[in-house]
């Protein structure tokens, strides 16, 4: 039997590897597992309806660009990456995903500058000043 030659293209099945596989990768091996046999709770889930609205509804200049295993929020000029969630906090599953975009890209020819994750609901909210009800930002004493 022949070793395999390490310059071949990858194996189909690595091929039809997309964002979602890197999520649950992170998140959870038996959702991994769950998902990659076909079983998709998600599709049920208030969590996954609420990050389509953010998708939807943030950012509306950008349009999606559809690899077929993955499907990136947008790519701006320059080749730079842009995935958004509608988690208030940073995960290393988010920016896990963004490689693995930036990594289908150079394998697809474009030479990618990087990548980011947005989180538009993590703005901080609106603020009065202090001394006016608003929270007080200086030193206790």
């Amino acid at each position: 039997m022949n070793a395999p030659d390490p310059d071949s293209a990858p194996p189909a099945q690595a091929a039809a590897v997309g964002g979602v596989h890197i999520k649950y990768l992170h998140h959870c091996p038996r959702q991994l597992w769950l998902y990659g046999r076909g079983y998709r709770p998600e599709q049920r889930s208030d969590l996954v309806a609420l990050g389509e609205v953010v998708d939807e509804t943030t950012y509306t200049r950008r349009r999606d660009v559809d690899l077929g295993e993955a499907k990136i929020d947008w790519v701006t000029a320059g080749a730079i990456v842009h995935e958004t969630k509608s988690s208030r906090t940073p995960s290393p599953a988010h920016a896990a995903q963004v490689r693995h975009y930036c990594l289908l890209l150079e394998r697809r020819g474009v030479t990618v500058r990087g990548g980011t994750v947005h989180y538009p609901l993590a703005r901080p909210p609106p603020t009065s000043p202090p001394g006016r009800g608003g929270p007080s930002r200086g030193r206790r004493g």
